[in-house]
């Protein structure tokens, strides 16, 4: 990649959304590594003639040219990584989960190298089979550490006693995990928290447990807001029922 004042080429980035911008245009939400999130103007590219249509898709690996100064540049050229691939159908929902994620709780102009590299190494275990469920649970979790909201899923909030793998927790969003009985609603096994601190989740119960308390904490983060791709997923449970 090389940069001056005015241009960048050739950047490694993600596409997270786009909406149309006058007649043939589009605004493009994107995620890069060395700049963070920004908004790129992209002209002459919806319509029959329009070369870069196919290239400017989301999920794959992009690298991005643009000009220009202030919040909203221009691109002017897109091409797509050698490696870059698509990403399988049924994991499509929950890429564009992902993408809600990272639009409502990172702030443009902001790089984070380590947030894109999470965010390629989610999409590229999806593109190669793995399961859907671990790996969107370690990316929430790693997004919530580097944005500053780390979970502590190795002691106690109050008394800084150790997690304890056969004992039962319950965790309150912003202030952390305390003793549960087992036969609380929202306890979660000690030995989930571990799984999940460790990204080695595999068993029913830590899939359910992790679930359970990175919801909640997302859910403290977005303060209140609702993501659509999760109206959408409950919409479809609902007429597949």
């Amino acid at each position: 990649m090389t940069r001056n004042p005015r241009r960048v080429a050739l950047a490694s980035a993600y596409i997270l959304h786009h909406r149309p911008f006058r007649e043939t245009g589009r605004i493009f939400e994107v995620l890069t590594r060395e700049d963070g999130r920004l908004s790129l103007f992209a002209r002459g590219v919806r319509g029959p003639k329009a070369r870069l249509a196919a290239v400017l898709q989301p999920f794959r690996l992009l690298l991005l040219s643009w000009s220009g100064r202030g919040d909203a540049p221009s691109l002017t050229g897109a091409e797509s990584a050698a490696e870059s691939a698509a990403l399988p159908a049924p994991c499509l929902l929950s890429g564009f989960y992902i993408n809600e994620l990272v639009l409502q709780l990172t702030t443009r102009h902001d790089p984070q190298p380590a947030l894109f590299d999470a965010y390629h190494l989610a999409l590229e275990s999806l593109k190669e089979g793995a399961p859907l469920a671990p790996t969107l649970r370690i990316f929430e979790k790693r997004l919530l550490q580097m944005l500053g909201y780390g979970l502590d899923l190795g002691t106690e909030a109050m008394s800084g006693r150790p997690i304890e793998p056969q004992a039962y927790y319950y965790f309150r969003p912003g202030e952390g995990l305390f003793p549960a009985d087992a036969a609380r609603p929202d306890a979660l096994a000690g030995r989930s928290l571990a799984s999940l601190s460790n990204e080695q989740l595999a068993e029913a119960r830590e899939l359910k447990d992790a679930r359970s308390l990175l919801q909640a904490a997302l859910a403290h983060c977005l303060e209140g807001r609702e993501l659509a791709t999760r109206s959408v997923a409950r919409s479809m449970a609902r007429r597949g029922s």
